[in-house]
């Protein structure tokens, strides 16, 4: 990632308290449509020494933060590479898309090789995950006075999964995937969410125009996972099982050995 603010987020993600396997930018910057208030949202995963995982106390896995510095609003999430792991062989769109994401902040030789796991991760199970992604954002889009942020995100899941189902590709940025699916309205909604506020109205609002687009849609995703070459599920866990013990027994020096993480 390249960008005046790449300083204080590396800052933001040595916040963590244990070695980042990678911290990665993951919400509306991922996916193309940035409001000039948007916080930056840094997902990741982290390795847990020994002395945590063998105690009498259980670990935590999962580790919060928020700040705003210097006049940056960020915060942080990052699992244990186990846990980060079990998401992946769950088929956790939000796993794969962290991993996966283009806007690195910090990034290790494992990391790579996560990526290069997590590519054979595809497999038609993902669309449910979008399906479920985007039925919570309609919900919300519907609840209250119309925003652009939730119709921004169904048509992102949407396309996101449609692609992913159609290519085996995976690619989260909506102004990408609007190369492809070309649907005029969704350059209008960018435009209007990147140049304003993060929560802004949506303006005379055609609830029945987007309820049809969403349902469209819908069946498009519907069509993709039943025709795609992906194959139905994905075997990883040995693969994975391998990169995690590696990551908890140690790691290598520069003479070729290998020192336990405690």
């Amino acid at each position: 990632m390249t960008s005046p603010l790449d300083s204080r987020l590396q800052d933001a993600a040595a916040r963590l308290p244990h070695p980042p396997l990678f911290v990665t930018v993951s919400g509306a910057h991922l996916y193309g449509f940035a409001s000039p208030d948007s916080d930056f949202d840094l997902r990741g995963a982290h390795i847990l020494p020994l002395r945590e995982l063998v105690g009498l106390n259980p670990p935590r896995e999962t580790v919060e933060i928020s700040e705003i510095r210097d006049g940056l609003e960020w915060d942080i999430v990052s699992h244990d590479a186990r846990k980060f792991f079990a998401l992946l062989l769950k088929n956790s769109g939000y796993a794969l898309e962290q991993a996966m994401s283009p806007l690195v902040v910090v990034s290790t030789s494992q990391h790579e090789e996560l990526k290069a796991i997590a590519r054979k991760c595809h497999n038609r199970h993902f669309a449910r995950h979008y399906f479920g992604f985007a039925e919570n954002q309609w919900r919300l889009f519907e609840k209250k006075a119309p925003r652009v942020k939730p119709l921004l995100y169904i048509y992102r899941v949407l396309l996101t999964g449609i692609h992913l189902m159609r290519s085996g590709e995976l690619e989260c940025n909506l102004v990408h995937l609007n190369e492809i699916f070309e649907i005029s309205v969704v350059n209008d909604l960018i435009a209007m969410k990147t140049a304003t506020q993060e929560q802004i109205e949506l303006p005379d609002a055609d609830m029945g125009f987007y309820r049809a687009e969403y349902d469209r849609l819908r069946a498009l995703l519907v069509e993709a996972e039943a025709d795609s070459p992906l194959p139905q599920s994905a075997d990883v866990r040995e693969e994975l099982n391998d990169l995690l013990l590696r990551l908890r027994l140690g790691r290598k020096t520069a003479q070729g050995s290998w020192k336990p993480s405690l």
